[in-house]
Parts: C-alpha cells; structure tokens; sequence
C-alpha cells in the first residue's frame, strides 16, 4: 500500500491570499483553484468568491487550501487535515470504517460531482482526515 499524506489548509474566506503568500515562500504555482460559486455544490451565495479547493504544486510539494463555510469558526486545531488519496474503495471504506470510531464525521462516505468517494472527518485524538478515492473513468 503505497500512500501520500497532503497537508489541507483551511482558513476563513482568506485561502487565495494564503496560497499567494505561500506560492511565493515556497516558489510554486497555484493551480487547480475552484470556487463555491463554481463547483456544483449547493452553497448560499455568500460562499460563492470562498475557495472550496485549490493547490501549491512544486516537484514532490503539495498543499491544499480551502476556505471554511461561513457558518464555520476557523481555529487553530481544526484548520489542517491530512488528505489521504486511497487506491480502492474497499480501502477508503475500511480506513474510514476505522477512523470514525468513537470520532466526529463532518461529511459521511458519498460519491462526488468531481469522480471520486470522498468524506471528512475527525478521528478520536481531535486529528482532521479528507479520505478520497478517485474512480477510474472507465
């Protein structure tokens, strides 16, 4: 089982000028940048502008940032999770199996407008998981 663990940061409606800040200490790229308004995701207005996902990519470096909803509080503590790509669903369904015990599910197991299976969580000891699972397309 070979997996990579990618830092995901969130922050409150400020993700673009964080992922500025970083691109330029780090000397990356910002890439794959999707707002609320622009996923097809129901959000209220509100979110539209906000970050749901985007990316820093240099050689082996990868952060991910989002902002929150605005119904949400951003704290130190639960504004980084470790994103874990998983390669079956057999596996995303045991590791989140396992995870969720005696945790907090934030977004359940479900499949997703962008391909994949996907859920967010907070395991027993307060640690923030995105487990995802992207489906081959054929």
């Amino acid at each position: 089982m070979k997996h990579q663990v990618t830092p995901y940061l969130t922050f409150d409606g400020n993700a673009r000028e964080a992922m500025a800040f970083y691109a330029k200490v780090f000397e990356s790229e910002m890439e794959g940048i999707q707002t609320f308004g622009d996923a097809e995701y129901p959000t209220p207005p509100e979110m539209d502008d906000r970050i749901m996902h985007g990316r820093l990519k240099k050689d082996d470096l990868l952060i991910m940032f989002s902002d929150s909803f605005v119904s949400q509080s951003v704290t130190v503590g639960n504004h980084i999770s470790l994103a874990l790509e998983l390669e079956s669903e057999e596996e995303i369904n045991r590791i989140y199996d396992a995870l969720r015990q005696e945790g907090k599910v934030f977004m359940e197991l479900q499949d997703t407008f962008w391909g994949a299976i996907y859920a967010k969580m907070q395991d027993r000891f307060g640690v923030m998981w995105d487990l995802n699972y992207t489906k081959s397309s054929s």
